[in-house]
């Protein structure tokens, strides 16, 4: 039988499934927490390098908006004069034991879906190894680049870190607040007072700053892009046609859904498992209409025949407090967080 733990795990009280649970997850977060405490008396090895380390992550399983966040962060660098560079585990491809570096024509079954997205749009090198260390050497030794952006580390206690930021997805938050496998977390809610900042991805236009590290990022999208003629483009509210499929294989469909009804849509929806890669049979409806899909997932579609493919490039709108504290951040020098207590 198959069973949907998510839909558990997001329940706004225990269910008799997440209780049955939850002595796994009270065993969990002692691994979690020894884990931690190996790393910090010095057991465990971790590693520091001569540029400044960025680990944008999260707490919990599922998608948070990482990849936009991640663009939107090394081009903000890229623009305040660094050079940046970005490392990944290349979730939704190939495990790579060694660096393999990553460029916008790759193919998406070898390297993943996020990892194109970020070689095409970050404009930096990209490098992808479950080894976050091993990437980040590679990184250094065959580029120029002087600030390093991990995407999706903030449990690969193996790499020192500058700063951290903590991604939250702000339609579901951190649901029943339970650790694996009887909620969504990798740690325990605690973990976001030892982050740096917290961004919430908030499908509302009214940001609301919580505490003082805490940012509300919104994500926009103004036009959609033909899936097999990225020169095709037409602004949304020009689109001749209201109600639509909307297909979406991210690890929060529903926030795509609304996104497009946000935006006047009618729309039919079609969650897939994140990363999953799709067939053309997939998209083949018994309709006319179009279908529209996130970036991500055009990715694994270029080669699809058919009109009716539309994409949503997104756009990250953010606090420029946000913008200027990351900044002032890494003008600050190196200094790991441990130093900085």
């Amino acid at each position: 039988m198959n069973v949907d733990i998510e839909r558990h795990w997001y329940q706004a009280s225990l269910t008799l499934l997440t209780l049955f649970l939850l002595p796994f997850s009270w065993l969990f977060r002692a691994i979690v927490s020894l884990r931690r405490f190996l790393y910090r008396i010095k057991i465990k090895k971790s590693f520091r390098f001569p540029a400044p380390v960025i680990v944008v992550g999260n707490i919990t399983v599922g998608g948070t908006g990482k990849t936009p966040f991640v663009l939107w962060l090394a081009n903000t660098l890229r623009a305040a004069g660094y050079i940046p560079g970005i490392v990944s585990r290349g979730i939704g491809g190939e495990k790579h034991l060694e660096p393999y570096w990553v460029n916008a024509y790759a193919d998406v079954r070898e390297v993943g879906d996020e990892a194109i997205l970020l070689a095409k749009h970050g404009h930096c090198p990209v490098v992808i190894c479950i080894d976050r260390v091993a990437a980040v050497k590679e990184l250094l030794a065959k580029s120029s680049c002087n600030v390093v952006i991990c995407d999706d580390g903030l449990q690969h206690y193996r790499l020192q870190r500058m700063l951290e930021i903590a991604m939250i997805d702000g339609a579901r938050h951190l649901g029943n607040q339970q650790l694996l496998p009887a909620g969504p977390l990798r740690e325990p809610v605690s973990r976001l007072k030892q982050v740096d900042f917290i961004i919430r991805n908030s499908v509302s236009s009214k940001p609301e700053n919580k505490t003082p590290k805490e940012f509300t990022m919104i994500l926009q999208g103004n036009v959609l892009v033909a899936v097999n003629d990225e020169a095709k483009r037409m602004p949304l509210n020009q689109f001749p046609h209201r109600k639509v499929h909307a297909v979406a294989a991210i690890g929060n469909p529903k926030r795509f859904f609304t996104m497009l009804r946000e935006c006047g849509f009618d729309v039919i929806e079609h969650p897939f498992p994140d990363h999953y890669f799709f067939r053309e049979d997939d998209l083949k409806f018994a309709d006319d209409l179009p279908v529209i899909m996130t970036e991500k997932d055009a990715v694994k579609c270029h080669a699809f025949l058919g009109e009716k493919l539309w994409y949503i490039p997104v756009e990250v709108v953010v606090d420029d407090v946000l913008r200027q504290r990351i900044l002032d951040a890494v003008n600050g020098g190196h200094t790991t967080r441990k130093e900085r207590g």
